[in-house]
């Protein structure tokens, strides 16, 4: 009888020490009328999430919380062993670009475990600070609306994201985050608002996603590994694009990705492999593109081993950027161009590997064109345009 009842004692204290904990931002102090700065409610509410014994969960009613400066929840010394933000409302920058415009990441999560994002909508308010740009005055770089840092076991969903004024989500130095069912959108003339930017990370899953931006929709960059994409639609912007690849002399290479399931309407690029043309041991290896629907792309499949935007930064060498294993198979749909598929590889470090299996794409209702330089590979099945390599 006595062991029955520390039996049940014992099971009592692990269903309270597990049941999860709310926090209210409006609790705080946190006004949904999108006038009130709410920071302070919000790293409130994070704080007491942080230091729960229990799993803790924030809630963001509906309506627009201002967030009027850069704001950063660390993790280091959380006690809690998971954090989940259900978001209903809208977190709002404010309108004028120069109260995040100097800042690097406008929300920022900093050395976190086991974080979740249920839902809401991030408005960086971006546009005045892209006019800027444009007119060519001196402004601000910008922020990027919401970054993840030296972070693992994260979970972005169902989360939107409107009018960056950089990029919208960046996960740098991360282990194992899935981002699923997100929404981007920004204008497709708005400067470096690049989607999703993956920078020294490790098993990140993109699922089920829509992004419309003014830049690469997806952009990998050095140091990724175990990357997986699947059905992403991408329009406007820049496509999907692992780099750019080897600005620095030493820089780790990318491995192991995969694309899936993907649609580009009206982009720039469509699939892209960019690296810088300067020395560097970078690489990319073991990429496998598969099921890609072009519609009216620009450059549906792309390797620019020779990236030089505006001839600047390029002190007239190769690419150093070594690029192998690449697979293209079950592309389709229309270009923009009648080049098609395009391998301009670099003849220091030429293409190795590249395969095309079933990849048919047309230009004005006829058959497209492909060109290849340093390029080596095969090709099989169905292919439209006639393989170069």
């Amino acid at each position: 009888m006595v062991i029955k009842h520390i039996m049940v004692l014992l099971f009592l204290v692990f269903r309270l020490s597990s049941a999860t904990v709310t926090y209210n931002v409006q609790s705080f102090g946190a006004k949904s009328d999108g006038r009130s700065d709410s920071k302070k409610a919000f790293l409130k509410a994070w704080s007491l999430s942080c230091n729960s014994t229990s799993p803790a969960s924030i809630y963001v009613p509906a309506g627009r919380y201002l967030i009027a400066s850069a704001l950063t929840f660390s993790g280091q010394g959380c006690k809690s062993r998971a954090i989940t933000f259900n978001i209903a409302g809208t977190l709002v920058a404010p309108s004028s670009y120069n109260a995040i415009g100097d800042a690097q990441v406008w929300i920022k999560f900093y050395i976190v475990k086991n974080v979740t994002i249920n839902g809401g909508t991030l408005d960086a308010q971006g546009s005045s600070l892209w006019a800027c740009k444009t007119s060519g005055k001196a402004c601000p770089k910008g922020s990027t609306t919401l970054g993840f840092y030296h972070s693992q076991n994260i979970v972005i969903s169902k989360l939107r994201s409107l009018n960056s004024q950089m990029f919208h989500m960046l996960l740098y130095s991360c282990k194992n985050a899935k981002i699923q069912g997100v929404s981007i959108v920004a204008p497709g003339l708005s400067p470096n608002t690049d989607g999703i930017h993956l920078t020294y990370s490790t098993g990140i899953t993109i699922l089920s996603s829509k992004i419309s931006t003014g830049d690469d929709c997806v952009s990998i960059g050095p140091g990724n590994s175990n990357i997986w994409i699947e059905k992403v639609v991408c329009g406007p912007g820049h496509g999907i694009s692992i780099g750019s690849l080897g600005w620095e002399r030493e820089e780790p290479g990318v491995q192991n990705v995969t694309v899936k399931t993907t649609t580009f309407v009206g982009t720039t690029n469509g699939l892209r492999i960019k690296a810088w043309a300067r020395s560097s041991n970078g690489f990319v290896n073991g990429v496998y593109f598969k099921g890609a629907t072009m519609m009216n792309v620009k450059f549906p499949i792309i390797i620019d081993g020779n990236y030089c935007p505006n001839n600047n930064n390029c002190p007239n060498e190769a690419s150093g950027v070594k690029i192998s294993n690449v697979v293209y198979e079950n592309v389709h749909g229309t270009s923009a161009t009648r080049v098609a598929v395009k391998f301009d590889c670099s003849k220091g470090n030429p293409c190795s590997g590249i395969v095309l299996k079933n990849v048919d794409l047309k230009f004005g209702g006829q058959p497209a064109n492909s060109s290849c330089s340093y390029a080596a590979g095969t090709a099989s099945g169905l292919l439209q345009p006639t393989s170069c390599l």
